[in-house]
């Protein structure tokens, strides 16, 4: 089987048309990932060059994924080609595809279709890291499918993917016609960069390159089909207001955003700015969630900002130990204590929630 040395060796084969070095020696490869799968090696990474020489280094991008598909064993090749703007105003790198027209000019995103067979597309933020984002979504998505809603869970958060524990999951997706076959737990449909990397990799990506990874799994996944359309498809987005939060507003109309905060200010503030965020690109914002509620973080904070912005207050959750269990036994909450005060605690959020996405 091909390993990251045999990789890098075919790859230092194809010569730079600018400079005569190997791709690697050049720098032209970044982001690389040797990884083995059930049925070979999976190998990938990203060229990025001046947007003006875009047209230049296609066929070279093209040579790359030839030279790594001959290698003996290699199941999947990846290579993505993104180019590189210095705008004549800033001086600032701005990254594009090469088919990008100027963008020297701000413009307002324009969304494209939303992923196919997908009725809505929710988000979840939070703006500030380390509020139970993830524990929150995860459960949230639970609530819908007992509901008897066909439900997807994408985990966008490539630099800190936590859905593959959380759910228990573990393995490369399989593909077959053209599409990433999503993991099945519980009645999620589940996808995340998670199940692409080994475990305990760091995503050494810069923004184009988890932009990218976001594009690849909300679009290419199977997330339903003609006759089973897929109800809801939930988003847990990383925290703050960069890259991935943009990419997604840009490739999908989105039917909302639910927003979680922990009670204290310092959280509070980040909340805002999720807000703000999805105001100023159209985005709903459905409501606003306080998590770990209790004497540590105090309470009612979010309440009260979401009486301020304007927006529905959507519940509060205590801080529970319970959490913690089901999210490192692999097994959400609402479905590990049914009959508790958690589950009937997001069954009212997942009622409020499905009300206003008109499902």
């Amino acid at each position: 089987m091909p390993d990251r040395a045999s990789v890098i060796t075919a790859l230092d084969a194809i010569l730079d048309p600018r400079t005569g070095q190997g791709l690697v020696a050049a720098g032209l490869v970044q982001g690389l990932t040797v990884a083995p799968a059930p049925e070979g090696v999976c190998a990938g990474f990203v060229m990025e060059v001046p947007t003006a020489a875009a047209a230049l280094y296609a066929p070279v991008r093209d040579a790359a994924e030839a030279a790594l598909k001959a290698l003996p064993g290699m199941a999947r090749v990846s290579v993505v080609l993104s180019a590189e703007a210095v705008t004549a105003r800033s001086g600032r790198r701005a990254s594009l595809s090469p088919q990008a027209v100027d963008q020297t000019r701000p413009k307002a995103p324009v969304p494209t279709d939303r992923p196919a067979h997908v009725r809505r597309v929710l988000a979840i933020a939070s703006g500030k890291g380390g509020v139970g984002k993830s524990t929150v979504a995860v459960n949230l998505a639970a609530a819908f499918t007992a509901r008897g809603l066909s439900v997807g869970l994408l985990d966008a958060d490539v630099y800190g993917p936590s859905l593959p524990t959380m759910l228990g999951i573990a393995g490369k997706p399989e593909y077959s016609d053209g599409k990433i076959q999503p993991h099945v737990a519980y009645g999620l449909k589940a996808m995340s960069v998670g199940l692409l990397t080994e475990a305990d990799d760091a995503m050494i990506w810069r923004g184009p390159m988890a932009s990218q990874a976001l594009t690849q799994m909300l679009t290419q996944t199977a997330w339903g089909s003609e006759e089973a359309p897929l109800d809801i498809l939930v988003v847990d987005l990383p925290p703050g207001t960069g890259d991935v939060q943009l990419t997604l507003v840009q490739k999908t109309p989105l039917d909302g955003a639910v927003i979680v905060s922990t009670p204290q200010e310092v959280a509070l503030a980040d909340a805002r700015r999720a807000y703000r965020l999805f105001e100023k690109v159209g985005v709903p914002t459905l409501g606003l969630i306080e998590n770990m509620s209790g004497p540590v973080f105090g309470e009612g904070g979010a309440k009260a900002e979401a009486e301020r912005l304007s927006i529905a207050f959507l519940g509060t959750l205590p801080l529970d130990a319970a959490f913690r269990e089901g999210g490192d036994a692999g097994r959400p909450t609402v479905l590990n204590v049914p009959d508790g005060d958690l589950a009937a605690r997001f069954a009212g959020i997942a009622d409020a929630v499905t009300k206003k996405l008109g499902l």
